[in-house]
Formats: C-alpha cells, sequence, structure tokens
C-alpha cells in the first residue's frame, strides 16, 4: 500500500506513454483468460484499479483485468446478469432485485455497516422537517438501488405506507437536476453523492440510516464465473482487502488521492469516506438473515414477484479451495 498514492497519481501519465498502435493485440495474446469487473464512481474498487495490485497478482496467472464503470448498482448487476461483468460491488437492495429477476449470481463479501453513508434530503429552505412530512410529496431514489429499502423502513418507522409517497425513479445524476430544479420534494441518495449535495448545495438530511438501516455493501460475482475461477475470485477479495485497510489508516491520503479520479473535491470525499463502513469479511449467518430480511420487506409489498432464499446464493469461503 505504500505505493498506491504514488501509483495513482501516476496513473494518467503513464497511460500516455502506452504505444497506442499494437499494444492491444499483444498484450491480449498473453492472457489465457479474464475477468471484467464492474465497479462505481466511488469506492474501494475503484481504489483497487487505480492501484494495478490486482493485475500483478493475476497476471502470472495468465488473467487479464478489465474494468467497466457503471453509475450505480442495479445498472452494474444487470451487466452481470447479460454477462458483460463477471464480479462487483453494490448496497444491499440490488442483488435482491437482480436474483428476483433470475440473475445468476453469488455474494462474495460484505463491509460492515455503514448507516450514515445514505440519507433522505430536502432543499435547505425546504418546510419539510421529518420523514412523516413526506406524505403525499415526491421522492426521487434510483429505483432497485440500496437507498430503496432506506425509503421503505423510514416511512414505516414514521407511521406512513409506502405508498404515501409519489416516487419517482431516476439515476443519481438526473436525481439531483430534478431535486435542484425542484421537481420533486426530497431525494434518497447515498455517498459520495449525499456529500456531494450537502457540500455543493446545501441539500438537508431528514433520516440518515441510523437506527434504520445498516447500509451493507456487497461484493457478488456472476456465478458461473465464481464457479470456474475461484482462486481469482479469493485473490480478488484478498486485494481488496488491503485496500480497505489503507482506506482505514490513511482517509485523507485516500481523499487526495480520490479527487482526480471521481471528479469530486477533498473535503466531499473526506465526509463521506468518514461515513464509511470498513473490514470486508465473508457473508456470515447474521448478515445473511439481515439480507433475507430486506428481500421479505420487498415481497411484501410486491416490489419483487417472489420470495427469494439469500443463501442459497452466498458463495461459500471453503469453495474456493476446491
Amino acid at each position: 500500500m505504500i505505493n498506491i498514492l504514488k501509483k495513482i497519481r501516476n496513473l494518467a501519465v503513464v497511460s500516455l506513454l502506452i504505444p497506442a498502435i499494437g499494444f492491444s493485440k499483444e498484450v491480449d495474446e498473453k492472457y489465457k483468460d479474464e475477468v471484467r469487473i464492474g465497479y462505481q464512481k466511488y469506492g474501494t474498487l475503484i481504489l483497487l484499479k487505480a492501484s494495478g495490485e490486482l493485475e500483478k497478482r493475476l497476471d502470472p496467472l495468465g488473467v487479464k483485468v478489465t474494468w467497466s464503470e457503471f453509475p450505480a448498482g442495479p445498472q452494474l448487476l444487470e451487466g452481470l446478469n447479460v454477462g458483460g461483468v463477471d464480479f462487483g460491488t453494490t448496497g444491499e437492495t440490488p442483488p435482491i432485485f437482480a436474483q428476483a429477476a433470475n440473475a445468476k449470481i453469488k455474494y462474495i463479501g460484505y463491509e460492515p455497516p455503514a448507516p450514515r453513508g445514505e440519507a433522505i434530503v430536502v432543499q435547505s429552505n425546504s418546510s419539510i422537517k421529518k420523514v412523516a412530512d413526506l406524505k403525499g410529496k415526491k421522492v426521487v431514489l434510483n429505483k432497485g438501488s440500496n437507498v430503496h429499502y432506506l425509503l421503505v423502513r423510514a416511512l414505516e418507522n414514521a407511521g406512513l405506507k409506502y405508498s404515501d409517497v409519489e416516487t419517482v425513479f431516476l439515476a443519481p445524476a438526473d436525481a439531483r437536476a430534478a431535486f435542484e430544479r425542484g421537481s420533486v420534494d426530497a431525494w434518497v441518495i447515498w455517498d459520495p453523492f449525499l456529500a456531494a449535495a450537502e457540500t455543493s448545495i446545501g441539500a438537508k438530511v431528514i433520516q440518515d440510516g441510523t437506527n434504520t438501516v445498516n447500509n451493507h455493501q456487497f461484493y457478488l460475482a456472476e456465478e458461473g464465473y465464481a464457479s470456474k475461477r475461484p482462486d481469482v475470485v479469493a485473490i480478488i477479495f484478498d486485494e481488496l482487502k488491503k485496500v480497505n485497510d489503507w482506506a482505514v489508516t490513511k482517509p485523507k491520503e485516500v481523499a487526495n488521492s480520490l479527487a482526480p479520479l471521481t471528479g469530486l473535491d477533498v473535503v466531499t470525499l473526506e465526509k463521506a469516506l468518514e461515513r464509511g463502513g470498513y473490514g470486508i469479511n465473508y457473508l456470515n449467518e447474521k448478515v445473511i438473515a439481515e439480507q433475507q430480511k430486506i428481500a421479505d420487506t420487498f415481497y411484501d409489498l410486491k416490489l419483487i414477484p417472489k420470495k427469494l432464499d439469500i443463501k442459497s446464493v452466498v458463495w461459500i469461503p471453503e469453495q474456493k479451495n476446491k
């Protein structure tokens, strides 16, 4: 991890030094296999991508690493479902919608709760002061994202039904535009978009996930790939743990490294990082039960078409040695 910051800063320069003509063909011919990783604008995977450490580990195995950016978890898991991604990361809710749509996924690992990393926000001058005030209001969110469950639980805790609000489903960039225009009354969003809304447009939090949801981050693999290359999955997991440790011990350094990669300022990133959950692990019975509760809730609300068995799509660590 000592050299990661230097590598990240030099990433753009290094890319300019690579001869464009003929290089791709030369590299492709040396690899026997490939792992395609989906990542989002923020999080541990983008740090792993920038560090180049995963490529170092997989190169001797003849495995090429290909990275693809997605705007949010639902889109990433759709990429996994259609065969464009082998491994990726999302919040709690996207895997449930994906499993309900018969996507061939396997939960690989999770990060501890980060309840403050997602929230329901309103404009700074809004008359809405609490969740109960959302009755009859328009609330924008990314359908099937981790904040979908936050909205459900927050409304329930406030004595409201999910049907008591008018949901508008938009991806983060479009949701922010609608929020700033005043086309919607509230926005349910996660970090770093949440931190950016607070620091740049003065969005006011009326409810975060504290005492409401866990907001776990999950790492998932396509079922066939996890079965075919458990060794690669285990290596990815190992490298993620190393990068995660860096985020815990040197958050300011991480914020400075993320800034050029995300286009966000350091103050916003430090705010988001401070609310994160750190310490990647394989799933345990408690986390599986919590995820099952979310799935059951969405089924009861008819947001998904069938009951799910979360445990049936959890990758058992021992399988990596079979």
